[in-house]
This record gives structure tokens, C-alpha cells and sequence, in this order.
């Protein structure tokens, strides 16, 4: 009697997990402080799961390690942080590109003229420090003479 066979496959692979962060790993990756992803946490740009005894370990997915990053993008250009979590949300938004990208134009061009405005002030005070520097000098020269 011929017997035929039949090759059964079953998936033993589980779901991929998406990964997950401690506050401990995310300050060390972005060299910051645990504070400093705390305080951005209660200023609503990111949002941790709890797990633990009591609910107090915080754990951080990949969605708020992206936030974080671009947190930290924005300040690192001097955004406030109330620009940063424009950006970071209309980032998340389904809402158009174009619109995006028109707003981030937006608040980069009134940075841009925030920052040259105090560097017009810091040439002026440097000017007047070295005409004050030369007058100091003048006035010793005078005295040691």
C-alpha cells in the first residue's frame, strides 16, 4: 500500500516585538539627564507605559525615542519647546506634507531672524567693548608714562 505523505509546516515565530526603552537607556543614547526626559514627559512630548510593581517603572517605545530625538533636534536649533511639540505632533499627524513643511519653514525663517537680530546686538557690544578696552589701555599707558 502506497501511502501518501503530507508535510505539515506550523510557525513557531512569535510576533516581533516592537522595541522598548528604560528612561536609563534613553539618557544614555541621547546623552541627557533621567530629569530632563522626565520633564519633557510632563510637558506632554512624551508618554510611557508603566509596568512594574505599582505601576512606577517607565517604559518608553520606539514612537517617544523618536520623539525624544526630535525633541532634542529642536532645541538643539533654539526652538521653545511649545514649537517643538508643534512640530513633533504635526510630524505624527496624518494631515499634509506640504502644510508641514510650510510650517517648519515658518518657524525656522522667524528663528532665523530671532538669531540674527542677537547677533546684530553681540557685534554692537563687542564694538563697544573694544572701544572701551582701547580707552582702558590708552589711560594706563598714560599713567605709566
Amino acid at each position: 500500500m502506497g501511502g501518501a505523505t503530507i508535510d505539515v509546516y506550523v510557525n513557531c515565530h512569535r510576533p516581533a516585538r516592537m522595541p522598548s526603552y528604560t528612561i536609563t537607556e534613553l539618557a544614555r543614547e541621547f546623552d541627557v539627564t533621567p530629569r530632563a526626559i522626565r520633564f519633557y514627559e510632563d510637558q506632554g512630548l512624551l508618554a510611557p507605559t508603566r509596568a512594574g510593581t505599582g505601576a512606577r517603572q517607565r517604559v518608553y517605545s520606539q514612537r517617544d525615542r523618536t520623539r525624544l530625538k526630535l525633541t532634542l533636534r529642536g532645541k538643539r536649533l533654539g526652538l521653545t519647546l511649545a514649537e517643538v511639540r508643534e512640530l513633533v505632533d504635526m510630524y505624527e499627524s496624518p494631515s499634509d506634507t506640504s502644510a508641514q513643511l510650510t510650517r517648519f519653514l515658518g518657524v525656522l525663517t522667524q528663528h532665523r531672524r530671532t538669531l540674527e537680530r542677537q547677533l546684530e546686538d553681540l557685534r554692537e557690544t563687542l564694538a563697544e567693548i573694544d572701544t572701551h578696552e582701547r580707552r582702558a589701555r590708552q589711560l594706563l599707558a598714560e599713567l605709566d608714562d
